[in-house]
């Protein structure tokens, strides 16, 4: 079943984003799309044993060969050290300028098979099939792609938009608690940054209403696409406005990378980073007046919103981090709920005390 659709817009073109109850109408989507040679699905292995039934099934008949190359998953081995393996099996696959890769599964499969089809032949078409809730709402609409290297995340990346976005909401439905909480942390953090009916969702709604055939998902969803589409149309290259999708960002990314991405999800990464961000919007001079409030909110959703590790070894992890100027760190702020501002510059000394502020909740 159809459910609905999202137009991205970018500086050169627009691409769909569809969300369908399963698998079926991915065959006709695939169809339609012009002078295809063959499609290759990129993906974990653990990911293909639980979906192939229901793909296969479904692109029986399809008229160009279809091929699958497995990855490890986990940002670990999202790795730029793993890529010569990928471009040496599309080779041998026959993959030319016509072929189209297909990302299957979350964050990780999406950015990497997205970061291989702006890489080969100097760039590929590819199209996103998203299976966990961070990646339908996030790293599979607005083009960004990256792969990591041993000092820091998305360090070596691209802007290589997709050609479609296709959400099977039955997806979801296999998913672990923790990947739930990852998702619902971005999507919070989106509606922070727009306000709105987004915001009076979160605060309205319990954790055990988010179900995978509730309207009140579908809906927070597709609130949550049309947020980041909305960015992504105004500032394609995060040249600018796109900056805010950073909210919590900077944090989280440190923490990731001092827990060797082990201990959390790159959502809950995130929660934990937008604490520290909301803490920095009070102390700065924003007079950011609802911590509390969203604090309240996360435990709700049981998002975490602390972690245990020293704030200095947080602080230090920080420096790797992209947005890095001289000594100093940019932040995206929020002056209220839906009123953001980027490029906030802010010495270690401030970040460490927030981090330290943080550690007592």
């Amino acid at each position: 079943m159809f459910y609905a659709e999202v137009k991205v817009n970018y500086n050169t073109g627009e691409y769909p984003v569809r969300m369908y109850s399963d698998f079926h109408g991915l065959k006709k989507e695939l169809e339609a799309i012009p002078q295809v040679s063959r499609f290759i699905i990129i993906s974990e292995r653990s990911i293909s044993q639980i979906y192939n039934k229901y793909i296969e099934s479904e692109l029986k008949g399809l008229p160009v060969p279809i091929d699958q190359i497995f990855i490890k998953g986990s940002e670990k081995n999202k790795h730029i050290s793993r890529m010569k393996k990928v471009f040496n099996e599309l080779i041998e696959l026959g993959a030319d300028r016509k072929s189209v890769i297909i990302a299957l599964g979350g964050g990780v499969v999406g950015d990497y098979a997205g970061f291989i089809a702006a890489t080969y032949q100097r760039g590929i078409r590819f199209i996103q099939i998203p299976t966990t809730l961070l990646s339908c709402v996030d790293s599979s609409v607005g083009g960004k792609v990256a792969v990591n290297v041993d000092k820091g995340k998305n360090m070596v990346g691209a802007f290589h938009q997709p050609e479609l976005v296709y959400i099977p909401m039955f997806a979801l439905s296999t998913l672990p608690e923790k990947q739930w909480s990852c998702g619902l942390a971005e999507m919070l953090k989106h509606s922070l940054l727009s306000g709105g009916s987004m915001w009076q969702d979160f605060k309205t709604h319990e954790r055990k209403e988010i179900k995978v055939d509730s309207d009140i998902l579908r809906k927070m969803i597709i609130d949550s696409i049309k947020f980041k589409a909305s960015v992504v149309a105004q500032d394609e290259k995060e040249s600018g406005l796109r900056a805010i999708l950073n909210l919590g960002h900077t944090t989280a990314h440190a923490i990731e990378s001092l827990t060797n991405y082990k201990k959390y999800s790159h959502g809950e990464a995130v929660s934990i980073g937008l604490i520290t961000a909301l803490i920095l919007s009070n102390k700065i001079g924003f007079s950011f007046d609802k911590v509390d409030t969203v604090i309240r909110i996360m435990e709700k959703y049981n998002l975490p919103i602390n972690d245990n590790s020293k704030p200095a070894d947080i602080l230090k992890h920080m420096q790797h981090d992209k947005k890095k100027e001289g000594n100093n760190l940019k932040f995206v702020l929020l002056e209220d709920i839906g009123k953001s501002k980027f490029g906030i510059t802010i010495n270690p000394k401030e970040i460490l005390s927030a981090l330290k502020e943080q550690r007592k909740i």
